[in-house]
């Protein structure tokens, strides 16, 4: 066992705003591990997606703005048509490079990224969704020591983007949604 994580990095795409929704209400008052969120999401939709998060939660959410720093309490949301890439002083970068598995931002991305930083600390999700995007991502921060979760492609309702994850990678767990809450609300991991 290993003391938890100090960063975490939730992903998901058609089906996980749901499972999201969820898991940040099952989360502890006291939880202060800051988190990622990258949702695909459409470009034009005007979505309250920061307000709908903050009414789930205790911890403050906001969309990630250029040179934000990752702070304890916060939950991040990564904005639509923008790569997040996390930098060495522990603060956000924007980037409008191309698409990755068809998508900005692209969770194998943030994925890296974070790896890159974090390592061992950090906790990666992959949850529900279309596409292939994830898996690659996840196996390189799993090479870098992060701790990798995906849901259970059986829970999932759109199962394509966890089952891609099992076939390129062997995850620390595989969890139905409402197992997920429980393991990131625990001070240790395995």
């Amino acid at each position: 066992m290993r003391a938890g994580p100090t960063f975490i990095v939730i992903g998901g795409s058609a089906g996980s705003l749901q499972v999201i929704l969820r898991i940040l209400t099952l989360l502890d008052h006291e939880f202060k591990t800051p988190i990622l969120i990258v949702l695909h999401r459409h470009v034009n939709a005007d979505s309250p997606l920061e307000e709908l998060l903050s009414f789930r939660t205790t911890l403050i959410s906001r969309e990630v703005e250029e040179k934000d720093r990752i702070t304890d309490g916060y939950i991040y949301i990564c904005p639509a048509d923008y790569h997040t890439l996390v930098e060495k002083d522990f603060s956000f970068s924007l980037d409008d490079s191309e698409k990755i598995n068809f998508s900005r931002p692209s969770i194998d991305v943030v994925f890296r990224s974070a790896a890159d930083i974090y390592r061992e600390k950090l906790l990666c999700v992959l949850l529900s969704g279309a596409n292939a995007d994830g898996a690659a991502g996840m196996k390189y921060a799993q090479e870098l020591g992060g701790v990798t979760v995906v849901q259970d492609p059986a829970d999932a309702q759109v199962p394509y983007m966890p089952q891609q994850a099992l076939k390129m990678l062997n995850p620390d767990y595989v969890l139905e949604s409402s197992r997920i809450a429980a393991l990131l609300n625990s001070k240790v991991v395995v």
